[in-house]
């Protein structure tokens, strides 16, 4: 069985709804789960629950890394927390990959302390989902992990989220873009303009410069863009608000006239399905890629649809060995991605 360490503990809303998580990705896809956090606090939730009680196990912990505290310090001086447990159940191979809804900071700190970078990997990078039109969801990296970044680092996001892109949405030769303020050649900064260079050095679909509106599908079609944490953390978090706005906007209107909410009844499937499309939770999180083993943070507000997906892509990532495809191909491109440009 591929065990998933899960830090019940550090979310916004405590550990209800991550337990139910839990269990429903025992049930749905017969996962297995270790729950990390208050041991007798989480066996009081358990008891709410039918599941195969072989399939989760409990590992207490007696601390919690805050979202206000220094994440670097934290992880250090806190051993006993959820976060640094569930991820050092990894890094003693007990578990395939971790997901923790907390300080993204700690949980960063916490992989890169225990777990260490996979072989060749210059920085992790937050691999963000971006919904769009049609189809699976643009891959954006890096979403915040790495805010001043070199074109080498650019370069290997973007050899891990092709990889990603191609192994867990199924597309076969994923166009792989730079988020820059124009299409033209030579736009935008030094480093995305040194960066343009070395991917027309790797022999995957490099389309070129691709600008914010093509995230979402309305223009040039692209799979995977890369730019620094800086920008890409604005891009997802800008995304999110746009969207909570855009329903509450509509909900607003609706209720102000009786002939929108009936025909708010007759749209409801629809407005659903747009919803779900939208929804982060159907993806669990954003994984930090190219570290060893698999890590994923989840939202604060993580509900238990989150974590049962964020459980799922784990595993997913396991089964289709993300990791050692990375390595592998930062071993094949190293000379390219090593190059000053």
């Amino acid at each position: 069985m591929m065990w998933v360490a899960v830090d019940a503990m550090s979310g916004d809303y405590g550990p209800e709804g991550i337990v139910e998580g839990a269990v429903l990705a025992v049930r749905e896809f017969g996962l297995s789960v270790y729950l990390v956090g208050d041991e007798q606090e989480l066996l009081d939730i358990l008891l709410k629950f039918d599941y195969d009680t072989e399939k989760i196990r409990v590992i207490h912990s007696t601390e919690i890394i805050g979202m206000n505290d220094s994440p670097s310090i934290a992880v250090r001086a806190m051993e006993d927390s959820s976060v640094v447990k569930a991820v050092r159940l990894v890094a003693d191979k007990e578990c395939i990959g971790v997901f923790s809804p907390g300080n993204t900071g700690a949980t960063m700190a916490a992989a890169l302390l225990h777990l260490g970078r996979l072989p060749g990997v210059l920085r992790p990078p937050i691999a963000a989902h971006i919904p769009r039109e049609v189809g699976p969801p643009v891959l954006l990296l890096d979403a915040g992990a790495n805010v001043d970044c070199k074109p080498e680092y650019l370069a290997q996001f973007a050899v891990m989220g092709e990889i990603y892109s191609r192994e867990l949405f199924g597309i076969q030769n994923p166009k792989v873009g730079i988020l820059s303020n124009g299409e033209e050649d030579k736009k935008g900064n030094t480093v995305s303009v040194k960066t343009f260079d070395l991917l027309k050095k790797i022999p995957f679909n490099f389309v070129g410069n691709v600008e914010g509106r093509d995230l979402y599908g309305g223009g040039r079609e692209v799979d995977v863009v890369v730019c620094d944490g800086f920008i890409g953390n604005i891009v997802l978090k800008a995304t999110e608000g746009l969207a909570k706005s855009i329903f509450n906007v509509l909900k607003n209107s609706i209720r102000q006239s009786s002939l929108a909410q009936t025909g708010a009844l007759l749209l409801k499937s629809t407005f659903n399905a747009v919803k779900k499309r939208l929804d982060y939770a159907e993806y669990g999180g954003a994984l930090l890629l190219g570290v060893e083993g698999i890590c994923m943070i989840g939202h604060g507000s993580s509900n238990a649809l989150a974590v049962k997906n964020a459980v799922r892509v784990i595993s997913e990532c396991a089964k289709h060995g993300i990791n050692d495809r990375i390595r592998t191909r930062l071993s094949e491109y190293k000379t390219i991605l090593s190059d000053s440009v």
